[in-house]
């Protein structure tokens, strides 16, 4: 069975830094585009970055400059380093892996940015 696995996650300060890891296992992770989204509260799920097997990378216009997508396929790991955290960054933080018709999603971490 798939797994992916979300860590990293917690409670920060304002302008504060975090990183995210998900831990993927039992999948050929390099061929999969690998992706972050979050949901907070009373809103949708919206993607907030995204890495394909090729290393390209999109973003969502309010993370643009804050946030990096990374991913180790040795590790079978993809990152996100987060910068600059602001309380609308907070949410529950979710990993998705996507490859044709298989379409993967951890338990999600929750980030909290307050004072």
């Amino acid at each position: 069975q798939v797994q992916l696995v979300e860590s990293g996650g917690g409670l920060v300060q304002p302008g504060g830094s975090l990183r995210l890891s998900c831990a993927a296992s039992r999948i050929i992770f390099s061929i999969h585009t690998m992706g972050w989204y979050r949901q907070a509260p009373g809103k949708q799920r919206e993607l907030v970055a995204a890495i394909t097997s090729g290393g390209s990378t999109n973003y969502a216009d309010s993370v643009k400059g804050r946030f990096t997508i990374s991913r180790d396929n040795a590790k079978n790991t993809v990152y996100l380093q987060m910068n600059s955290l602001k309380a609308e960054d907070t949410a529950i933080y979710y990993c998705r892996g996507t490859y044709y018709g298989a379409d993967y999603w951890g338990q999600g971490t929750q980030v909290t940015v307050s004072s």
